[in-house]
């Protein structure tokens, strides 16, 4: 090996985000429909956190699960999409080392929390399902509490690890990472290091991670799909199945989104990023509208905050 793959990851001190390989005229269409779509999640999840904190009747342990699922899109899409954006018009697209290294480690940190967070709403649907007279003692406070703090335990101790492992690679191939934000496969691809080790820890990380959370989600809708096919009214398992769709569809665009880009081989960078796309921008875009589009709740909340903007609205038109 020569001089320079001897070089470490201490010597580096910026990578470069290649990002979309379109042609440049495409940059300012896709910097408007990022845009657009993180207007649209800061819009979106900031308003279901006012709307859940807001109103009485939502104080629930589901709207509190839901209430710290916005939190997480709102703040893992931010860690993502405003460097995507000015790479858009930056020449040089570069990234600073400590910059890369918060960047998984936050995006770790959120994606994997939020995995924890969904397997405790299914949870929840279950309780709330299959055993609706005891659901208030047993979702109690001090539980729903308890599974979103391990939720985001959960993801900061394995965002350490992982974030741990991947910079302690040698990158002595290229500072060019084939992606449009800092994750730890791209940086695989352009280190020199013996990748064995590491292939290993990150495929481990991510079956402990995902496979335990899924086999909880599955579990909890086999016994929820049983006791709603136990009920005789077509109206009434109508109506247990729409407190379900809504956190069936979340977890599906998620999961097949993380799975499609964590467990396939990585021969494929551009499917990579639409794939993370899925999950880093279009999942916490449609979350608040999913379920705020099928929950009553939500839109009679959202209507009564309306209502009186409107109120104030006009008494100060009046007024004037």
């Amino acid at each position: 090996m020569d001089g320079r793959g001897t070089r470490n990851h201490s010597e580096v001190t910026d990578f470069i985000l290649v990002g979309f390989k379109v042609h440049p005229e495409l940059h300012i269409l896709l910097f408007l429909l990022f845009l657009l779509v993180y207007a649209m999640i800061l819009l979106g999840n900031v308003g279901m956190m006012t709307i859940i904190m807001t109103d009485p009747r939502l104080n629930t342990p589901m709207y509190f699960f839901l209430g710290n699922l916005s939190f997480i899109d709102l703040f893992y899409s931010s860690v993502i999409a405003p460097k995507a954006m000015i790479n858009f018009w930056s020449e040089s697209k570069s990234i600073s080392f400590a910059g890369c290294v918060t960047q998984l480690f936050l995006f770790a940190l959120f994606i994997v929390a939020e995995g924890f967070l969904l397997a405790a709403m299914a949870y929840d649907r279950f309780i709330a399902i299959c055993n609706p007279l005891l659901y208030f003692v047993q979702m109690s406070t001090r539980l729903c509490s308890q599974s979103v703090a391990g939720s985001y335990f959960c993801g900061c101790v394995s965002s350490i690890l992982l974030t741990s492992v991947t910079f302690t690679l040698s990158f002595c191939a290229s500072r060019a990472i084939d992606h449009f934000y800092c994750d730890y496969r791209p940086l695989q691809r352009i280190s020199c290091s013996d990748l064995y080790f590491h292939k290993i820890v990150s495929f481990f990380l991510c079956s402990i991670i995902i496979l335990p959370t899924i086999i909880v989600i599955i579990v909890s809708y086999m016994y929820i799909v049983s006791t709603v096919l136990k009920i005789r009214s077509t109206e009434g398992r109508k109506k247990a199945f729409s407190t379900c769709s809504s956190h069936l569809g979340v977890v599906s665009v998620l999961y097949g989104a993380i799975i499609f880009m964590y467990f396939i081989p990585d021969r494929y960078p551009e499917l990579s990023k639409v794939a993370s796309l899925c999950y880093t921008l279009v999942t916490p875009m449609l979350n608040p509208l999913i379920y705020s589009l099928r929950n009553k709740d939500v839109k009679e909340a959202l209507r009564k905050i309306l209502g009186k903007k409107i109120f104030l609205f006009n008494s100060i038109l009046t007024v004037i």
